[in-house]
């Protein structure tokens, strides 16, 4: 009868985030309430055709950026679209779909392939992402991020824990029968 209300989400307005099947982790995002659509720094972006099809082949980030690893990514799925500007410039990207972690929870999102070299955060996180799953407190930053570094920690101090309690017991004796080629 009554829907269960989702979850939402206080973000703030940076972040860092995971984005596992692109090798990114803890990059800084931006979170832009102004944007619709998501937006990650590229460069030499370009289709490539070969005899299996079509390619879109581009760099994450650039040489200036310290998780810069010059490795080519090359899709055989991707979109096109038009982005308009604040100002009202219209541009044609590329369009990846991709997982971002946030708050320990894993979601789709689509980016658009932009040269922000630029702009201060190689990634811009849109209304798209954030719509019914964020709340954005324009006070704040890194609040997935610090979750994350926390429950690192607490997971960390629990395995010491374990570790240092098991090397403080006594060897027990089995009750087990030894057999003679044992």
């Amino acid at each position: 009868m009554f829907k269960k209300r989702k979850k939402i989400l206080i973000i703030g307005r940076l972040d860092k985030a995971d984005f596992p099947k692109l090798d990114l982790e803890n990059i800084e995002v931006k979170i832009d309430t102004g944007a619709y659509t998501s937006a990650i720094h590229c460069h030499n972006i370009r289709e490539k055709k070969t005899a299996n099809g079509t390619y879109l082949c581009f760099n994450l980030l650039d040489p200036s950026h310290p998780e810069y690893n010059e490795k080519e990514i090359r899709l055989k799925k991707y979109d096109k679209t038009t982005v308009k500007s604040s100002t009202g410039h219209t541009e044609d990207r590329f369009v990846i779909k991709t997982k971002i972690i946030l708050f320990d929870k894993t979601y789709s999102i689509s980016l658009t392939l932009s040269d922000r070299k630029d702009m201060k955060y190689p990634i811009l996180i849109g209304r798209k992402l954030l719509l019914n799953k964020f709340v954005v407190d324009v006070s704040r930053v890194n609040t997935s991020f610090d979750l994350k570094n926390k429950r690192q920690k607490k997971y960390q101090i629990l395995y010491r824990l374990k570790v240092s309690n098991l090397l403080r017991q006594k060897p027990r004796k089995s009750n087990q029968i030894r057999l003679p080629f044992e």
